[in-house]
């Protein structure tokens, strides 16, 4: 099995540095023209069947990836974005002017020590979740020889990526940048194990665009 797990492509907030977590925001002109680039680098490779995250903007950059494919695509609620609850909106700097600035910052400068709102998701579930998305499919025969779109988001694929690399640390959760929107990490499963092939591939020509944590 090979997977291809794709960050989905720019957003009005990305462009912003506004956390989207479950806030479901589409594809912006420019995110739609990544993902087009990125759907003609991969023009060559054959994909059997798509998992996508639920949520708009990952969802269209995994259409876009496999238009005029006849591939089937599934919603997977596993590898949603992380909820920020209350938190989303805001900057990823922090908002001085908000009273949660410094408990939401610890997100991305103090990760080990970041407690969610009452309405949001702690990293450590986050890695839950995806880690049982990844079991799910390794283990399912019928895969085995099977080229996969994984379409995703910055923080969900980061914890994708982390377990891959066997780092379940919370508290090194930012260790490794996080991945560029269109960014395609080539993942090889076989007999039950992972590995990278290929992290951070980028089929468009514009300048990489890295989403900073601090």
């Amino acid at each position: 099995m090979m997977l291809y797990i794709v960050r989905h492509g720019e957003t009005e907030w990305n462009r912003l540095h506004k956390v989207q977590g479950h806030t479901d925001i589409p594809l912006n002109d420019y995110g739609k023209h990544l993902a087009e680039e990125t759907a003609e680098g991969m023009k060559d490779i054959s994909i059997d069947l798509g998992f996508t995250s639920p949520l708009l903007r990952a969802k269209e950059t995994a259409q876009i990836l496999l238009r005029g494919r006849n591939v089937p695509l599934f919603e997977e609620e596993k590898i949603e974005e992380i909820s920020f609850g209350r938190y989303e909106g805001m900057y990823s700097g922090g908002e001085n002017s908000n009273a949660d600035s410094e408990a939401f910052n610890r997100f991305f400068t103090d990760t080990a020590n970041y407690l969610p709102p009452e309405d949001g998701e702690t990293v450590e579930h986050l890695y839950e979740r995806t880690g049982e998305f990844l079991q799910r499919i390794s283990a399912d025969e019928s895969l085995a020889d099977k080229n996969i779109l994984v379409s995703t988001h910055g923080a969900a694929m980061t914890a994708i990526l982390n377990r891959i690399k066997g780092n379940v640390s919370v508290a090194e959760f930012w260790k490794d940048e996080v991945p560029p929107n269109c960014s395609v990490t080539l993942v090889e499963a076989s007999a039950g194990r992972m590995r990278i092939v290929k992290e951070g591939m980028i089929f468009y020509k514009e300048e990489v665009k890295h989403w900073k944590t601090v």
